[in-house]
């Protein structure tokens, strides 16, 4: 299902089940998997690959560069970059060109959720699972279920696959394990870590 609004270019790959919502764009090479929804106003720019049940809700942006595994879930305003170092003018004053800069990668790997508002520049890796809090500015990877919040984003906990917080419950070796009091999961983290 594709909103008379929206811009899907022919060149674009759509996914059976998935449906794109009013004034989404999504730009030539892009390709959306299976059962996606797309949000209101929501950019998808060229050759970015999207997975399947990926959910992206309205007004987020994600960059060429990026690739977001399935299962993941993007919230409002959330932003996915890819240029380090941002100029509109080469240092002689000429407006850049596509020649002038290197795309920065990002990877979003299955499960992971990016709250409302947050920022991801380039050359970072979202773990399995990890949670990127609201209006986080994410600089560094996040470790498969790293709950990062603030800015820049610092790991401050774990999370369950369910989304809720693990609480520590023993030490072992070099593992600190942890304990989800939802669903009674147990995990295994470094112990040098949160």
């Amino acid at each position: 299902m594709i909103h008379a609004t929206a811009e899907v270019s022919p060149k674009a790959q759509i996914g059976e089940g998935t449906r794109i919502w009013h004034h989404a764009q999504v730009r030539e090479g892009a390709k959306i998997g299976r059962s996606c929804i797309v949000g209101k106003n929501v950019y998808i720019d060229f050759d970015v690959i999207i997975g399947d049940n990926v959910k992206i809700q309205n007004n987020a942006s994600i960059y060429h560069g990026a690739t977001v595994e399935d299962g993941v879930f993007i919230g409002p305003h959330a932003c996915l970059t890819n240029d380090k170092i941002p100029r509109a003018i080469t240092p002689g004053g000429e407006l850049k060109s596509s020649a002038d800069w290197v795309v920065g990668k990002i990877l979003v790997k299955y499960g992971a959720s990016i709250g409302a508002g947050a920022v991801i520049l380039p050359n970072v890796t979202i773990g399995r699972f990890a949670m990127v809090g609201a209006g986080a500015v994410v600089t560094r990877d996040v470790p498969d279920q790293g709950l990062v919040v603030g800015n820049p984003a610092r790991l401050v906990g774990y999370v369950c696959r369910c989304g809720r917080r693990l609480r520590p419950q023993a030490t072992l070796d070099q593992k600190v394990v942890m304990i989800c009091d939802a669903c009674n999961e147990r995990y295994e983290f470094p112990k040098e870590e949160p």
